[in-house]
């Protein structure tokens, strides 16, 4: 999830158990740090007519997704980014994010989400012209793994992918959100949307 400017953590660091030799630490948020995932799910996703993220158990999903699919480094640059997340609020508002008004944290949170998309934007740019000069170039072009440039995703837009994911694979957000047919009927291709489930996107495809 992509590294930004170092700013100095203002939160107590996650609790760890010891691990074995060689393996990664678990991942154990600490009590503001949890609190912190909970409250920016609970904007992106607020309950409405139907669920929302902290009714489906969005911040256990992003806390097991991080501790059991992501690499260590991944997980340190996540917390760390988490604590440069509130250290802002703090040198903007003089509060930590927790302590803002809600309304405030919501403009703050937007304000932080539209600068990392701009900056992802522009990396992306950067990384296809290179990709461009390259394929331009007399030099041998460089395997490569990978589509995207290095770093992963900021702070909050990669607690916002996995808000969607851990809300949209979710019986609630599966079934109530989005259309979920178990058993797939006849096909019918060339539908107006309107026509193809009351303008939902389906659950599974």
């Amino acid at each position: 999830m992509a590294s930004v400017p170092s700013i100095l953590g203002v939160l107590g660091g996650c609790s760890r158990e010891p691990a074995a030799s060689g393996t990664p630490a678990p991942l154990r948020f600490g009590e503001s740090e949890q609190a912190i995932v909970e409250r920016i799910v609970d904007i992106m996703i607020p309950r409405t007519d139907t669920p929302g993220a902290l009714d489906v158990g969005v911040p256990a999903f992003i806390a097991t997704a991080l501790e059991e699919v992501y690499s260590q480094d991944v997980r340190d640059r996540y917390l760390e980014e988490l604590h440069e997340f509130d250290a802002a609020a703090r040198q903007e508002h003089g509060k930590p994010f927790l302590e803002l008004e809600p309304p405030v944290q919501q403009a703050f949170l937007q304000r932080i989400h539209d600068a990392a998309i701009e900056d992802e934007t522009a990396r992306s740019a950067r990384y296809r012209d290179q990709l461009a000069r390259e394929i331009r170039g007399d030099a041998p072009l460089e395997q490569r793994t990978q589509i995207r440039p290095s770093g992963g995703r900021p702070f909050v837009l990669a607690t916002k992918q996995l808000a969607l994911h851990g809300f949209f694979v979710s019986e609630p957000g599966a079934t109530q959100v989005l259309q979920y047919l178990p058993i797939p009927g006849a096909y019918h291709g060339c539908l107006p949307v309107n026509e193809a489930g009351n303008g939902k996107r389906w659950a599974t495809s």
